[in-house]
This record gives structure tokens, C-alpha cells and sequence, in this order.
């Protein structure tokens, strides 16, 4: 509920893998598969790169993102629940 929302007020980038009603995983493996097929069977050097902008939301402010959604007019119940979601967030690692 909380993500169809934040996407009718917050579009999401059509190459989104993440956080959508997709099988973005298969649909990646369908789209490498005939292209790394193609470079064996013709011998070619092929080069591929995966690029993963892991913890984007580590990397800014909380308090940033609870803006842009004020900014954004999401209801303000959405908002609450995101800013306690964030809220005292405490990482262990072991």
C-alpha cells in the first residue's frame, strides 16, 4: 500500500529493479542471456558491467527524504509512517 502511494506521487525510474511488482532479476538474466549466448558462439570478447547503487538511503539525510515527500504532498499519515520507520534505526554487525 505504502509503496503504490509513494509511486503515484513519486514516479520510479522505468529501469527500477527494486521495490516494484517485478521480476526485475528475470527480467535481467532474459535480457544477458542471448547477448553472452551470441559471444560465445561467435568467439567475441564481451564486457559487461553491473552497477548497484547499494544503501542510496544511507547516503542521505533522513530528514531529506521526509521533505521531499512533504514537498511532494504525500498524505500525511504515508509520512509518519516513513519517519518512523526511520526513526531510533539502530545496525548491528556481529
Amino acid at each position: 500500500i505504502v509503496t503504490a502511494r509513494l509511486t503515484w506521487v513519486c514516479p520510479v525510474n522505468p529501469r527500477q529493479r527494486g521495490f516494484i511488482l517485478a521480476l526485475g532479476c528475470y527480467e535481467n538474466l532474459n535480457l544477458l542471456q542471448p547477448v553472452v549466448k551470441h559471444a560465445k558462439k561467435e568467439h567475441c570478447e564481451l564486457g559487461v558491467a553491473f552497477v548497484d547503487i547499494a544503501k542510496a538511503f544511507d547516503t542521505i539525510c533522513h530528514q531529506h527524504i521526509i521533505m521531499g515527500l512533504v514537498q511532494r504532498r504525500v498524505d500525511p499519515p504515508i509520512i509518519h509512517l516513513v519517519s518512523k520507520i526511520y526513526k531510533n534505526i539502530i545496525t548491528y554487525i556481529d
